[in-house]
């Protein structure tokens, strides 16, 4: 079975703990992408923030996106998983954590994320499709 490593998007770029929630959109929208880790000013990860968190937790809240930082959203420790990790690992964790994302550490440091896309590339259907299943269960 293929490891997290084989099958991540390398290089994620992160967005810091103290930048705007402004700047973190600019990033996502330059980048293409729907999250971004949030790391710290240690290079650790600290969290993620999703396009839903700035709509859900900012804009829905009347809060000014520039006066709100990364780090005001990310909330208690991120569920990642390790470079090594094989492809049952991966679904095992996003199953029980309910998440499509997971940044990818080797050590303390971010080598990657892995998306459910990611996932659905590289294994074959069944195992994918009850992953999808667990993701949006009610």
């Amino acid at each position: 079975m293929p490891t997290a490593r084989e099958i991540m998007t390398p290089h994620a770029e992160c967005v810091l703990a103290d930048e705007t929630v402004f700047d973190a959109a600019e990033k996502m929208a330059r980048l293409d992408v729907g999250s971004l880790p949030i790391c710290g000013a240690d290079n650790r990860l600290k969290g993620m923030l999703t396009d839903r968190d700035i709509v859900v937790k900012v804009l829905a809240k009347d809060r000014s996106p520039k006066d709100c930082t990364a780090g005001e959203l990310a909330q208690g420790e991120a569920v990642t998983i390790g470079a090594d990790d094989d492809a049952k690992e991966i679904l095992r964790t996003m199953a029980s954590h309910q998440v499509r994302r997971l940044p990818v550490i080797d050590g303390h440091e971010l080598v990657g994320i892995v998306a459910l896309a990611d996932v659905a590339r590289a294994l074959p259907d069944s195992p994918v499709g009850d992953l999808v299943d667990a993701l949006t269960a009610d």
